[in-house]
């Protein structure tokens, strides 16, 4: 196979959203910490923040309302193949994009293997977003000349599948 037409991960993104500032927030950032070590990873969860107001709700522009963490490299798949086992490595097809990127959520952390229930932290639930591309995606983000991505190495919703199917064993439904 072509070197150039071979799939790879580029990011694993893990988000919870919380809705507010706070306690949950810190409690938040402690769940994606666990979740982290138990790969190995040291890296710290950034606070997302609110764009708009919803006033119903008490939230405003600049307000930090979720947390998630971004991983590359030959840790996204270790963190990734761990994440998987907390869905029984089943996704539904509508999860995959026409870009070949996919999400999944997590209702519960203790879903995942090696995560225990701490009753002082509550429950939380995550969403997981996985970003695939092909050596060459480097043109659209680089600084100089930028360029687009052609049109037949874009990565397609059916080889995205047959990536994640062959690269971690995963159902799709």
């Amino acid at each position: 196979m072509n070197p150039m037409r071979q799939i790879r991960i580029e990011k694993v993104t893990l988000n919870i959203g919380v809705g507010e500032p706070g306690e949950k927030l810190e409690k938040a950032e402690e769940v994606i910490r666990r979740i982290l070590s138990l790969v190995g990873i040291d890296q710290k969860p950034v606070r997302t923040k609110a764009k708009v107001r919803v006033q119903r709700w008490g939230i405003r522009p600049g307000l930090p309302i979720g947390v998630k963490v971004t991983v590359r490299g030959k840790k996204a798949y270790e963190l990734l193949d761990l994440l998987l086992n907390a869905v029984d490595r089943k996704i539904p097809e509508r999860s995959f994009d026409p870009l070949g990127n996919f999400s999944f959520g997590i209702r519960e952390y203790i879903d995942i293997p090696g995560m225990k229930y701490d009753p002082s932290i509550g429950i939380y639930g995550m969403d997981v977003t996985v970003t695939l591309e092909r050596p060459g995606y480097r043109v659209k983000r680089r600084k100089r000349r930028k360029a687009k991505v052609g049109k037949r190495h874009l990565i397609t919703k059916d080889e995205a599948i047959e990536f994640v199917k062959e690269t971690f064993g995963v159902e799709v439904v």
